[in-house]
């Protein structure tokens, strides 16, 4: 018998266990990284087949990738369900919408049209806008915003000065483009993919004998990563459901990192305001990760400016202690890449499998240094884009193989083997970068042999052929053995043993246009919380003080790391100095180097006794007070308290010797410089 199938209910955690045994109708699962929600949300639909409340076929799961809803077609198979449409938001319009169509529209289908780029480059000339590839791209995105929102061209300028939402161009030039565009999409009957979803919307609100006709059908509907839906998707599902409530959504509002395309959590925090009697479950066990990791992440995200109450969740890292995350501050760019290639190049010799380590980064541009290096370490990378799998021509022609292979007389690995020796699979890797990614992708569908048969042991050529098959149509793809390069969105429902996060300096995490707006910041710290859980085991983060070698060092590590780096790591002292060339801050009681920002700006380690001037301190935090209610900013603006801590330690003199101390630069000396000496003399 295949494991999992015995009982939906086996193996699993108190609060899995209350997901999978919530009694059907409306059910919110709050799902920390790593806590096995997956799992949770198919062994809920085996129990309501298994116990009789709705039949597969009647189940309707939608997910935001292909490779999402593989994968949840693929567990529920094992648990012995078939039959469960698991689909993307816009794969599920799409077959409903070629199905009513004959009844809602009549004529011929509309064609699908793939890509817009096409199309809004005629609507950006003939109202005379940009057509450059960068222009056309920034109207196309905005464009599929607006849809998403459900914000028509004639409503566009208004919204988008309402929100504060930054434009290319003019509102008016964007809505003008954005209606041109419309105008000859429909003139020329063609439908792009928010279109599937606003036309299957309609047809279920307009049409009452096929909206009766579709709720009859689908009967349980499941939404994971809910907190990234937008306000079409959500019209979309409510069409869906009309009056029913039962629904299961899963989402985390920690992990929301899509609004700028118009994602909202908004949905998700007010479910139970909704569905007042709807049952809600947190998962905070975290399974995928370390304690030191976890703790990290928690760190990170508590720190978060904003979060309403359903997003607090808090991760309990489950696994075995691991070692602490590293931090590492580069010079420039490029040695940061060769470095990181290098550790990799220890990490895989030591045994750790290219495919479970990941170089995870904000832009897809910081990309190529990484491909380079590994390169000339001599480590095999893919650049994320793994649902091409099975349009390779190599695995295309080895399923053609495996398919018509008739039986062999071996076991199953090892006839996966032999058909495909004469197609490149050599028991060692070629030479060349091109032959070795081939041989890569070969060797990989030997593995997912193997990994049918620790399923299956009775498998044979044609069920593998089939699983094969399977998995293509659900573009669901083995991993491939090299090292994963993606960005942090990318990485997203993605997870590795080792993960490096690179490139982390203000100006690209954040990235610079979010400076100015608190939202947009907090967005930034999500994706840096994500990308943190996606490690298992190890995690480094690392930054460069400048582009190229030999530029002025005037970067600065993300804010968001200050608090993350432990005050006694060599990465945590502020400003680099070292690496500036200037003198390596000093303990003024013991002598010893000093790290962390407190104990720089204080000038002694923090276990080295204070000799803090107590009178003073306070004199200086009453006058902070009286300039803070002057000038209506908080307290801290004017002075940090451990600014005025080694003012009160340190006791300066004069100007000189103030500005000495780490936070008081020319401006705020100008500024306070002479009140704050005459608060030092009247001690």
């Amino acid at each position: 018998m295949r494991p999992d199938t015995e009982s939906p209910e086996s193996g699993l955690d108190e609060e899995q266990l209350a997901a999978v045994t919530a009694p059907r109708g409306p059910l919110c699962v709050l799902a920390g990284a790593g806590t096995g929600k997956t799992r949770t949300i198919t062994r809920r639909i085996a129990r309501l087949v298994a116990t009789g409340h709705v039949a597969p076929g009647q189940v309707l799961a939608v997910t935001f990738t292909a490779r999402a809803a593989g994968e949840m077609r693929t567990r529920l198979r094992l648990l012995g369900v078939s039959g469960v449409q698991a689909r993307t938001f816009h794969a599920a319009a799409l077959r409903q919408l070629r199905y009513f169509w004959p009844r809602v529209v009549g004529g011929e289908r509309w064609q699908l049209l793939e890509g817009k780029l096409r199309v809004v480059g005629q609507a950006a000339a003939r109202v005379k806008a940009g057509t450059d590839a960068a222009s056309l791209r920034d109207f196309a995105s905005e464009i599929e915003w607006a849809k998403s929102s459900l914000v028509t061209p004639e409503r566009y300028p208004a919204e988008v000065a309402a929100r504060r939402r930054d434009t290319p161009g003019s509102a008016e030039q964007v809505a003008a483009v954005y209606a041109g565009y419309e105008a000859l999409k429909n003139g020329a009957e063609l439908l792009d993919f928010d279109d599937l979803l606003l036309h299957t919307a309609a047809a279920l609100e307009e049409h009452g004998a096929v909206a009766e006709e579709f709720r009859d059908r689908y009967r349980c509907f499941v939404v994971d990563e809910y907190q990234d839906v937008t306000p079409l998707q959500q019209r979309l599902l409510d069409a869906w459901l009309g009056d029913r409530d039962d629904l299961t959504v899963v989402g985390d509002a920690n992990q929301t990192i899509y609004t700028f395309a118009g994602a909202t959590p908004r949905h998700l925090l007010e479910f139970s305001r909704r569905f007042p009697e709807a049952t809600i479950v947190r998962l905070q066990r975290d399974y995928r990760s370390t304690p030191q990791v976890v703790g990290a992440a928690n760190k990170l995200i508590n720190a978060a400016r904003g979060r309403p109450a359903g997003s607090r969740l808090t991760l309990i890292g489950q696994q075995p202690p691991g070692p602490e995350p590293d931090f590492a501050e580069y010079d420039d760019e490029p040695a940061e890449a060769v470095a990181v290639a290098r550790q990799i190049r220890r990490i895989v010799a030591d045994g750790t499998p290219p495919a479970e380590i990941a170089v995870l980064f904000r832009i897809n541009a910081q990309s190529e240094a990484y491909e380079q290096a590994l390169t000339e370490v001599g480590v095999p990378y893919q650049v994320r884009g793994g649902e091409r799998f099975f349009s390779r021509p190599e695995v295309r022609r080895a399923m053609t193989l495996i398919r018509t292979a008739g039986e062999v007389d071996a076991p199953l690995v090892d006839a996966v083997r032999a058909i495909l020796a004469p197609v490149g699979l050599t028991p060692e890797p070629p030479g060349g970068a091109a032959q070795r990614a081939q041989w890569e992708s070969l060797l990989a569908l030997v593995e997912l042999a193997e990994e049918l048969l620790a399923v299956e042991p009775e498998a044979d050529l044609a069920r593998f052929a089939a699983e094969l098959q399977t998995r293509a149509d659900s573009a669901h793809p083995p991993a491939v053995q090299g090292v994963t390069l993606a960005s942090l969105h990318a990485a997203k429902g993605l997870e590795w043993d080792v993960v490096f996060l690179v490139g982390l300096v203000d100006g690209t995490l954040p990235i610079q246009h979010a400076d100015g707006d608190e939202a947009a910041i907090e967005e930034e710290r999500r994706l840096l919380y994500v990308g943190i859980t996606r490690a298992r085991r190890r995690l480094q983060l690392s930054w460069a003080l400048a582009r190229q070698p030999g530029s002025p060092r005037r970067r600065r590590r993300s804010r968001f790391l200050y608090g993350l780096i432990p005050e006694h790591h060599p990465a945590s002292r502020v400003g680099a100095e070292s690496s500036r060339g200037g003198p390596k801050p000093r303990c003024r009681v013991c002598g010893s180097p000093v790290f962390g920002a407190d104990a720089t700006k204080l000038r002694r380690c923090s276990d080295c006794p204070s000799d803090v001037d107590v009178e003073l301190l306070d004199r200086l935090r009453g006058w902070r007070s009286e300039q803070a209610r002057e000038q209506n900013v908080p307290a801290f603006v004017i002075f940090t308290d451990a600014t005025l801590t080694a003012i009160a330690e340190q006791r300066p003199s004069d100007a000189g010797a103030l500005v000495g101390i780490p936070g008081i630069g020319a401006r705020k000396l100008n500024r306070y410089g002479e009140a704050v000496l005459a608060l030092i003399s009247d001690g």
